[in-house]
């Protein structure tokens, strides 16, 4: 192979510094190399990113391969004792070009190999700077990065660092630059969105930073955000959510779980009464809002009372887009040493709450059938529409904003009949 490829799992804000990274990697001259971007949210994501090293280094014998993100901030040893990993670059240090000129030889020790500073003393989140997102047609942008919370179950901040919030100018410029390429879709990320602008000047909030964002580029035609805590959204949301056409009816929630014990337990800063009446704000502002959430099921000490009271949550909140995640214990949370439930039995809750999950969605397909949609065409035949709903679109060109009628769904779709093509 030539060039650089890159490999990446896990979430949004992955996806958007896998394109910082493979423009870093090119910038410092850097050929026949495979990039691998890791995702640490589950043991399942980790044992995906061993196996993806290895199969690649089946196929390409004689490429460089560096391994970063999440799993190598968080598990660097695992990945620097790979036979296959030639260097282990940490979270801050894949985002500059330095660290891709001075990677080590091959046949170096698993110790020379590593490239991971600890991501706690980082500070500040520099702006990054990208033309385009790679196999998307709608564009990300990091606004946040870190978290300053520390939930039982979840390693992320120790592989992301403390909350650190970019400046609303250059989230401003990165959008402009990006809608001059032909996006008319962007997407806000970060690893707690919802924690923006705390370490600020001013601290502005997430909900100012998109009225600002609209206000100051209006050729954006549709804004989102990536997952949010319904708990920290502020009145300029709620006030996007009621009054602003290009910010989609659509959200996912940081939900977890909906008995109060357990959520208690996972140190969530949420009740399952917070949850239900944010949901039903957002409804009476935007009656056409569709929302998503995770769910874990199965989590240390969940009885069959609290796995139903996680169940009823998500019925009464109206998931349509529901992400279960079996509990998976990571070491070094404190999770990992409360009294664990037979893994049996948290897959079979997990699917279970994902039985609901595809009720959920199989009413919220019914509901859309007969309306009138503006679908953003991707490039896999399929579209989204305003509310992240799947619509099968094939034959349709990719990028374009297409007004179309819902006649119906398979299940899985919505199928639908263009009203009148519109530029693209």
């Amino acid at each position: 192979m030539s060039g650089v490829e890159v490999i990446t799992f896990g979430c949004r804000l992955n996806t958007y510094e896998s394109e910082v990274m493979r423009a870093e990697a090119e910038k410092a001259g850097l050929n026949n190399a495979i990039l691998v971007n890791t995702c640490a949210v589950t043991g399942e994501a980790v044992r995906q990113a061993r196996q993806a090293i290895r199969r690649a280094r089946r196929d390409n014998p004689h490429a460089r391969i560096i391994v970063t993100g999440c799993a190598a901030q968080t598990e660097k040893e695992t990945f620097a004792k790979m036979a296959e990993v030639d260097a282990v670059l940490g979270n801050e240090e894949k985002l500059k070009s330095a660290s891709y000129r001075s990677l080590p030889d091959f046949g170096v020790s698993a110790e020379e190999k590593l490239r991971v500073n600890d991501i706690m003393s980082v500070r500040a989140t520099a702006p990054q700077m990208v033309k385009h997102i790679d196999g998307h047609v709608r564009a990300f942008i990091q606004v946040q990065n870190g978290c300053d919370h520390r939930c039982t179950f979840c390693i992320i901040p120790y592989g992301r660092g403390n909350s650190r919030s970019v400046p609303m100018g250059a989230v401003v410029d990165q959008a402009r630059k990006l809608v001059e390429t032909g996006y008319c879709e962007i997407v806000l990320t970060g690893v707690d969105a919802t924690s923006y602008g705390a370490d600020l000047p001013g601290t502005p909030t997430l909900g100012l930073l998109a009225k600002t964002l609209l206000k100051q580029v209006p050729e954006i035609r549709r804004l989102r955000l990536s997952s949010i805590d319904g708990i920290e959204a502020d009145s300029h949301l709620f006030d996007l959510i009621a009054d602003e056409v290009r910010f989609m009816p659509h959200l996912h929630l940081s939900l977890q779980h909906g008995d109060d014990m357990i959520l208690k337990r996972m140190k969530r800063r949420h009740s399952s009464a917070d949850a239900r009446a944010f949901t039903d704000e957002v409804r009476r502002l935007r009656p056409d809002i569709s929302l998503g959430a995770d769910m874990i099921a199965g989590f240390p000490t969940e009885t069959e009372e609290m796995f139903e009271n996680a169940a009823r949550l998500a019925v009464d909140c109206g998931i349509a887009h529901l992400h279960v995640f079996p509990y998976s214990p990571r070491a070094g949370t404190p999770a990992a040493r409360m009294p664990q439930l037979d893994r049996g039995l948290v897959k079979e809750r997990a699917a279970r709450l994902r039985a609901v999950g595809a009720t959920l969605y199989a009413r919220h397909l019914d509901g859309m059938v007969g309306s009138e949609q503006a679908i953003l065409v991707e490039n896999n035949g399929l579209a989204h529409t305003e509310n992240f709903t799947l619509v099968d679109a094939a034959g349709l060109t990719p990028r374009a904003l297409v007004p179309v009628q819902i006649t119906g769904h398979n299940g899985k779709h919505l199928t639908m009949q263009v009203k009148q093509m519109a530029a693209a």
